[in-house]
């Protein structure tokens, strides 16, 4: 007998239970803008939390999330059953069929995860502990892991499925390398087994997606045709809701959102995201490219990463620049993630004597020079966010030089290990403490470790607990080792973290949809009234 994952799952069935087909007499196109494009169209090439959104529509992965209370769901599986410790048994849905209508299969599936496994995938952190995966028959296949991997469904949820035979013909085996030029068919094509399909992409301009009138769910919603269009300007993305030309932004700017709340025919809906906010520090290279200091990195100096943390007035960059659109956090994750307390989110004090005094401790009273890189379309206000602590920087004598790039080209680059310092948000799809310390304080390696590392913070000691983590099955000591590696991260200053966003969306009054703290849009359940 598979296991399901729940009694509520075989009446819900996710999409596939979803109550009623929309008709032809409903059907809406729905346009939406936000910042920036998404960078690729391959499923397994970069990890971006946008990109990973949209191809959700397109590619289906095993299990999911169900929109209104996220509880994990089957979807291109219908139910698993734990053979061992180290054997999950997978069932896969029949009769499902890719855009192109090719029969997906167990070969699909093996195919896809070790796709996933790839030296040029960036999802490696989603495959962790994933041994081997093997066909039992045509519908049903076995993941075998290294050992004990108590997150290994919500693992799953990020893993898109891809038609082998697809790949193989259009020279797409490999995943697209997001640190080159290069690029393979599966870049600019798509080929899912989703509810919408791929019509045209127009990068950084237009994006468009089609109902698929063979899928093999039902549709809550009455959408037939979603037009997306990147925006970088905030004035020019909120003048387009205003005017009518798109249905619904991702991102307005805080500035905007007491006009958008008090505009007839729009609403605003708030909800706290599962992003945290944070800056890295390159603590790897021995001198820093660009800086005055010669011959050493003065980011390797633990009292000048928290002399950079203890400059930074919190509270004024969530009241005046967020304009309340921030919780200021201590730690790397949310308060939705499994593994955080209170304990570990404490943030060293603003206190810019005591970070003028670790200077000077640290050889540097007079400050220094370093390269500062940012977003400009990523996160909300991360511009003006990177603008703010460079003054405030300042005052301590640290000269950082700012520069900006769009989405596209900025994630690239700090992946190259090109920044000193940097911005990034960090989601957690899987809602696991795991994922974000795997990425981004593990020390970097194989299957996902560290590959958001991009500071290369090391610590033997924060490694053993990651490692530890991975298979730890008794949740009260797993979350106890989370809780000790949150603090080893804080006490190291490993990063700078910031806040945690508050998400608004804001749309016309007919559209109809579900927020979700993963800032999605599940497209399955879009209305347009």
């Amino acid at each position: 007998m598979v296991q399901m994952l729940s009694k509520p799952v075989v009446a819900l069935g996710l999409a596939g239970v979803i109550a009623c087909s929309a008709s032809v007499a409903q059907a809406k196109t729905f346009r939406w803008a936000s910042a920036s494009d998404i960078p690729t169209w391959d499923i397994h090439s970069q990890n971006n939390a946008l990109a990973n959104g949209i191809h959700a529509s397109v590619y289906e992965a095993l299990f999911y999330y169900n929109s209104r209370n996220f509880a994990l769901e089957p979807l291109l599986a219908t139910g698993y059953r734990q053979m061992s410790p180290t054997q999950v048994r997978v069932t896969l849905r029949r009769g499902v069929k890719f855009h192109d209508g090719a029969d997906f299969d167990a070969d699909d599936a093996v195919f896809s995860l070790e796709r996933a496994m790839a030296k040029t995938s960036n999802f490696g952190v989603y495959t962790q502990g994933i041994d081997r995966i093997v066909k039992v028959d045509d519908h049903t296949i076995d993941i075998f892991t290294k050992g004990p991997n108590p997150v290994l469904l919500r693992q799953l949820t990020e893993l898109r499925m891809m038609d082998k035979g697809w790949a193989e013909k259009n020279n797409s085996v490999e995943p697209k390398d997001i640190k080159t030029k290069d690029e393979n068919f599966a870049h600019r094509n798509a080929n899912g087994t989703g509810p919408f399909m791929l019509k045209s992409w127009e990068q950084d301009v237009r994006l468009v997606l089609t109902r698929n009138p063979n899928w093999w769910g039902k549709m809550e919603g009455n959408v037939t045709e979603i037009v997306y269009t990147p925006v970088r300007a905030e004035a020019t993305r909120v003048a387009a809701l205003l005017s009518g030309e798109v249905d619904m932004i991702l991102d307005p700017s805080p500035a905007d959102l007491p006009r958008l709340r008090n505009t007839a025919g729009l609403k605003v809906v708030d909800g706290a995201e599962n992003r945290t906010i944070f800056f890295g520090m390159d603590q790897y290279r021995d001198e820093l490219p660009g800086s005055n200091v010669k011959g050493k990195n003065p980011l390797k100096d633990v009292r000048v990463r928290k002399a950079l943390y203890q400059a930074i007035d919190i509270n004024t960059i969530a009241r005046v620049t967020m304009r309340g659109l921030a919780q200021p956090t201590g730690t790397l994750i949310s308060p939705q993630v499994n593994g955080w307390t209170k304990k570990a989110d404490q943030r060293w004090p603003y206190d810019v004597e005591a970070a003028k005094k670790l200077l000077a401790d640290a050889g540097y009273p007079d400050g220094f020079e370093v390269d500062f890189a940012c977003p400009n379309n990523r996160y909300i206000n991360d511009e003006e966010i990177c603008q703010a602590v460079t003054a405030m920087w300042a005052r301590i004598g640290v000269k950082a030089k700012l520069r900006t790039l769009p989405l596209v080209t900025y994630f690239p680059m700090i992946q190259r290990y090109e920044a000193s310092i940097y911005m990034l948000g960090w989601g957690v799809p899987t809602f696991d403490a795991l994922y974000t310390l795997q990425s981004l304080v593990r020390s970097v390696g194989a299957q996902g470790d560290g590959n958001y590392n991009v500071g290369r913070y090391s610590n033997p000691q924060m490694d053993a607990l990651v490692e530890r983590i991975k298979k730890e099955v008794d949740q009260k000591t797993r979350n106890d080792l989370i809780e000790q590696a949150l603090l080893l991260s804080h006490q190291d200053v490993s990063h700078i973290p910031l806040h945690n966003q508050i998400i608004p969306w804001a749309m016309k009054t007919n559209v109809d949809l579900v927020h979700r703290a993963d800032n999605r849009i599940d497209m399955r359940l879009v209305k347009v009234n």
